[in-house]
């Protein structure tokens, strides 16, 4: 640190690289640019610790290709125009168009490039505002999968209290590259004896740290979780009090799991029968201090939602829900709802996604974005006309790239706001450009901790708005600014603490955490749960009025169910790199210097079987298309044969240009993105 980068006095904020939200101090030089970030140490979530994507975001600020005016696309090209004529224009389109095809003709999609929490709150107010039952986001193709699978079981997504676990179970994650504050957690519990379970055909930077490896095939982990349960079920080794006086549907999850034997599952997975039949007699063991962890890794195959299911039940048979040492049922902050879903409901207007998934809308309140595209392409059950992107790169991160640019490309009106020039923003009529973490202020809740922080505005860039000013100058030109009346995002901050015990001035100018609820274990003793029931269920009669199935029966991944020869090898897409988050970041010069470009990791035995070399360009194809991409031939140990491994998010090698579009999860209408069968080609 040079003392020029101290003449400002430093200020405490939130690094929003990820998801994170970890306390920083940002430090700016003699003339107001920000120069340097490092720790806060008093934070109780990162304790004084940041990775290194948080030091990233000074060259995102100050990056010479960041967006800083306006943008209209003329002809092939673009022209620089003014805020207000944006916002103008833009305003007296949408009116258009939804005078001249009704209201649900327009949507919003929202990213993850500049925030989070509010950001999609404030993107569901707006269409509830509009009049439009449109809303499209990311999270119907990230992490959705895994909170609702769990929710069906408990009625929320329990945190993992690692730090006072037996037994730490991860299945398909990686948190020192996604999560950096949860493997502290989890290398407290190893510090106190906790034995670490990793699941994952990867050998992962958290699963080098494990005392046991499961290496199942791809998409299997349903079949491993029921294996698990026969284990738990057939020995005597659940928690009888837990299951007979809190849970409904047993009876039917003890017939299923009497299939699972461990040979059946060796069979399936690929697991050894000898490994399920250890990993259940340690969770045995641990009593009720089993803490399991669901990463994305379980996630993007059409059998999601109920291998999590699986899975969740292993926590109710271990008597390990809202335990100490397992499962925290953590109370949210109880702020005010910004969604106007009570206000506004639209129940009259048919969604663009046809009604297709109402398990996903019926917890997400959105629509599937899979379907959404096809809408725009096919016109049914409408034409979905305009589209306002809120920092995403769909063109990159969702799955069949192509049908993706195509269906954008097809919009009359498609206005994006973004930190820079994506794959996706070319695709617009008008770009915005979009603050970043560091121009904007936001709540942040910690679930796990039960603590509520606030971030603090950096600096500011003339022209440049922030979320909720966006949203409220366009509302306020549509003649609905009534649904935005807050001066700016402060005001809105401390409205939206009204009514919880949390101070907001405690917030303010600080990165001080406020513990909104003392942790409490065994809830479940005097409180019903959020399920139908009230209890946890194992068989669900929500989704057997939604025409599924009432326990979470395994399928076999389409790749195994229908094998075909062309497509030898199962390509799992979407491992995490501690230097990217998805898309982003990978503009950020020193990240750029260690990790340069993609890759495809593979068996050193189906690379000889191949004859293909390390560092040798390939082309990898799907039954969706074709890319060109370098081999990196990994140890015997790092991945299991006849698996590869992109990691997404690559304009030189999109891996998305092979995932599907065409194979979903029937319960949530989550896309095949692991998985994916695939052939390898030298080329000559």
């Amino acid at each position: 640190m040079t003392e020029m980068s101290r003449n400002f006095s430093p200020v405490n904020t939130f690094c929003r690289m990820c998801d994170n939200h970890c306390a920083i101090t940002v430090h700016r030089d003699v003339s107001g640019q920000i120069s340097d970030i490092e720790s806060y140490p008093d934070h109780p979530w990162n304790q004084g610790r940041i990775c290194s994507k948080a030091g990233g975001a000074v060259e995102i600020v100050n990056h010479p290709d960041r967006l800083m005016r306006p943008l209209k696309k003329v002809g092939s090209g673009w022209k620089e125009i003014d805020l207000e004529q944006a916002l103008d224009e833009i305003a007296d389109r949408v009116g258009d168009l939804q005078s001249n095809y009704g209201p649900e003709t327009m949507s919003v999609w929202k990213g993850e490039a500049t925030s989070f929490n509010q950001q999609e709150d404030l993107a569901k107010r707006f269409c509830r505002a509009l009049g439009t039952p449109n809303y499209l986001s990311v999270d119907s193709l990230c992490f959705c999968t895994r909170e609702i699978g769990w929710s069906l079981v408990y009625g929320c997504w329990p945190k993992p209290d690692f730090r006072n676990s037996r037994c730490m179970i991860l299945w398909g994650a990686n948190p020192p590259a996604a999560h950096p504050p949860l493997t502290r957690q989890i290398l407290k519990g190893r510090e106190r004896g906790a034995t670490l379970v990793v699941i994952d055909p990867r050998l992962s930077t958290i699963a080098r740290q494990a005392d046991i490896h499961v290496k199942p095939k791809p998409g299997t982990d349903g079949a491993l979780a029921w294996g698990l349960a026969h284990q738990l079920i057939a020995n005597d080794w659940y928690d009888k009090d837990f299951v007979k006086n809190y849970t409904v549907g047993f009876d039917k999850v003890a017939v299923y799991a009497k299939d699972f034997t461990p040979e059946a599952v060796e069979a399936q997975t690929g697991v050894p029968a000898q490994t399920v039949i250890k990993v259940a007699a340690l969770m045995h063991q641990a009593g009720s201090r089993v803490a399991q962890y669901t990463g994305n890794g379980v996630e993007h195959y059409e059998n999601g939602v109920n291998n999590t299911r699986a899975i969740a039940y292993l926590d109710a048979l271990c008597g390990s829900f809202d335990m100490e040492g397992g499962s925290l049922q953590a109370d949210g902050l109880g702020q005010q709802s910004l969604a106007l879903y009570e206000e506004i409901p639209l129940q009259q207007l048919k969604r663009v996604d046809g009604e297709k998934f109402p398990v996903l809308h019926d917890f997400r309140q959105e629509c599937n974005t899979m379907t959404a595209l096809d809408a725009i392409l096919t016109g049914d059950p409408y034409s979905l006309r305009g589209m306002i992107m809120t920092a995403a790169n769909p063109v990159m991160t969702n799955p069949n790239s192509e049908k993706v640019r195509k269906a954008l490309s097809a919009l009359d009106l498609f206005v994006v706001r973004e930190l820079f020039m994506t794959e996706t923003a070319q695709l617009a009529d008008y770009i915005l450009p979009a603050a970043t973490f560091l121009e904007r202020t936001e709540l942040y809740t910690y679930a796990a901790i039960q603590s509520v922080s606030m971030s603090t505005r950096v600096q500011s860039i003339p022209g440049v708005q922030d979320e909720y000013q966006f949203w409220h100058d366009i509302a306020h030109r549509m003649d609905f600014g009534e649904h935005f009346p807050w001066e700016d995002e402060s005001v809105l901050n401390e409205w939206l603490l009204q009514s919880t015990d949390v101070d907001f001035k405690d917030l303010q100018n600080t990165s001080k955490a406020v513990q909104y609820q003392a942790i409490k274990h065994k809830k479940w003793q005097h409180r019903p749960l959020t399920t139908p029931s009230g209890k946890v269920e194992f068989a669900s009669s929500y989704l057997v009025a939604n025409g599924y199935e009432e326990v979470g029966e395994y399928k076999a991944p389409y790749y195994i169910r229908s094998p075909k020869p062309e497509y030898p090898f199962s390509l799992i897409t979407g491992a995490r790199n501690h230097l990217s988050y998805h898309s982003s970041y990978r503009g950020v010069g020193r990240f750029r210097a260690e990790v340069p470009g993609p890759q495809v990791e593979m068996h050193p035995d189906d690379a000889d079987g191949s004859g293909i070399t390390d560092g040798e360009t390939v082309k990898l194809s799907s039954a969706i298309g074709s890319i060109e991409i370098p081999v990196k031939i990994v140890s015997r140990q790092e991945i299991i044969p006849g698996v590869l491994q992109a990691t997404h998010g690559w304009k030189e090698a999109n891996i998305n240009v092979l995932t599907h579009d065409d194979i979903l999860d029937p319960i949530d209408g989550f896309p095949v993105q692991k998985g994916v069968a695939v052939k390898v080609e030298r080329i000559r």
